[in-house]
This record gives C-alpha cells, structure tokens and sequence, in this order.
C-alpha cells in the first residue's frame, strides 16, 4: 500500500471514529455540538482530503502554486478546523477504564508537554518552511514520492502542534492565557511575509531545473512560482487575521463565562448572609 492510499486510509479512519464517538454519546442521551462534527469532519478532514486525494494532487509537482495551496490547506487550515473539533474531548467522554487513563497519560507526558509548549512549536511551525525551500529538501521532494507525502504529514503535524494550544478546545498542558496566545499569533504573520517575499523575489527557481524539465509549453516556472509567494504571503496573512478573530471571540466568551460564574458565587454568598440574619421586627 503506498502513502498516498494511507493518507486517504488515515482520514477515513478519523471521519469513522470522530462518528463514533458522537454516536456513542447520543445513545447515552450527551449532548455534542453539531458545530464541532462540522469542523473536524468537513473542515479538518475534508479541506486536507481535497489537497491531497483530488485531482489537485496530480498537480502538484508540476505547479509550484498548487504545492504552496497544498501547504496553506495542511499547515494552517486544516489545522485549525481539526482543533475546532475537539476530537481529544469527545475521546474523553466516550472513553472509560484503562483506554481513558491511557489517553490521560499520553496527554500528561514529558513529551506531549514539550512538544505542545507555545515557543516549542511557534519554533517548529516557523523553521519548517523556511528549511523546506532553502535547503535541498524541497528538490527531494519532487523526485521521490514518500519524502513528498511524508512533508504532507510533517505540515499537517506541525500545524497541529502549533494551533491545537492556542485554538483548540481540547485539555492540554501549557495553555497559554488568550493575551499571550494572541500575540504569538501575531508574531507568525511577519514570518510568513518575508518567505512570501522572498519566494516571489528570488532569482533561483525552487527545486533547481525541476520545473523548466517538465518542457510545458504552458507554463512559466519564473510567473508560477511568483504567484506561489503570493499565495504564501497572502493566505498567511488572512489566515492570520482570521486566527486573531476567532481567539478575540473565544476571549469574550470566556470572559462572560467568568462573569456569570463570579455573578452566581456573589448570589450564593448573598443569599447565605441573608438566610443567616435574623428576621427584621415587624413591631
């Protein structure tokens, strides 16, 4: 079985126990919201499904811009709808017994904890491209096809780690406060201006001769890989942008979620220092 079924495989097998689990809590009469089976599942899964088992994916050694789609959709878009989904949640409320512990463990461990720290993975999710398209790597990735969906999996894993602490519903170590989380998002916008830039700037042509090999008549290697720096540039920054949406509305929420509860805790106490006085005289 080669990468790209086991890519296909690998979201089948996500969509059927993300299903699963929603079954399993609606047999127990829970509740989950429809919102987040639409994020994971049409989202998440099905925006990586369309870059990499379409007719996309034939594309995409041949047109650097239809790559640097590829790259977005699995870095930074599918990313974020997965978070959305809390699928680590809904493990946790179907589970139960060892596979709960389990799971609790994995999500405690040293490893889980430096890998989803903030910086750790603010460092992984802004190195990755730059190594990527400044080294030889990228070339690699043209000539052989498990190094070109293994770079698939290492964008979608990357993106991952980077968003699921700041965005992600789900309970994980080294949660950030929503200033901080804010703010390492925009400090990844300028990040993806400069390789933006410098892709769409650059004499050299990503991947060597690569390109002007294939002979296509119909395509200018110099204009297509311009047009991918602007889609890098561009798409960094709206996805950036809408990011800071989501995390700004995901703060008020909070906020009035906190609110409330310190509201109810004010009633609480008001009405046990009430019950607790003596009726006033009605002489």
């Amino acid at each position: 079985m080669n990468v790209f079924s086991l890519i296909a495989l690998g979201l089948l097998v996500s969509a059927a126990l993300y299903g699963y689990g929603v079954w399993r809590l609606r047999q127990r009469g829970d509740h989950w919201p429809a919102g987040r089976t639409a994020a994971f599942v049409a989202g998440g899964l099905g925006s990586i499904a369309a870059v990499t088992v379409t007719g996309i994916e034939a594309y995409d050694t041949t047109l650097i811009s239809v790559h640097m789609v590829q790259h977005m959709v699995l870095s930074m878009v599918g990313p974020i709808f997965l978070a959305l989904g809390a699928p680590t949640t809904l493990a946790l409320r179907v589970l139960h017994g060892p596979p709960r512990k389990t799971l609790l463990a994995v999500l405690h461990s040293r490893y889980v904890r430096v890998l989803t720290f903030p910086l750790v993975a603010f460092g992984l999710f802004i190195a990755n491209p730059f190594v990527l398209y400044f080294t030889g790597a990228y070339r690699q990735t043209l000539e052989h096809v498990w190094v070109h969906e293994f770079v698939h999996l290492h964008f979608i894993v990357t993106g991952c780690l980077f968003f699921w602490p700041l965005l992600g519903l789900d309970p994980l170590p080294n949660r950030w406060p929503y200033p901080g989380r804010a703010l390492l998002m925009v400090l990844s916008v300028p990040f993806h201006t400069v390789l933006g830039l410098t892709i769409m700037q650059s004499t050299e042509l990503l991947g060597g001769d690569w390109y002007p090999s294939l002979g296509l008549s119909w395509l200018d290697p110099k204009a297509d890989q311009v047009t991918a720096g602007g889609i890098l540039w561009a798409g960094g920054e709206i996805v950036s942008v809408t990011m800071l949406g989501i995390l700004v509305v995901q703060w008020v929420r909070q906020s009035e979620r906190e609110a409330r509860r310190i509201d109810r805790a004010l009633d609480r106490a008001e009405a046990a220092e009430n019950a607790g006085r003596p009726a006033p005289d009605a002489g």
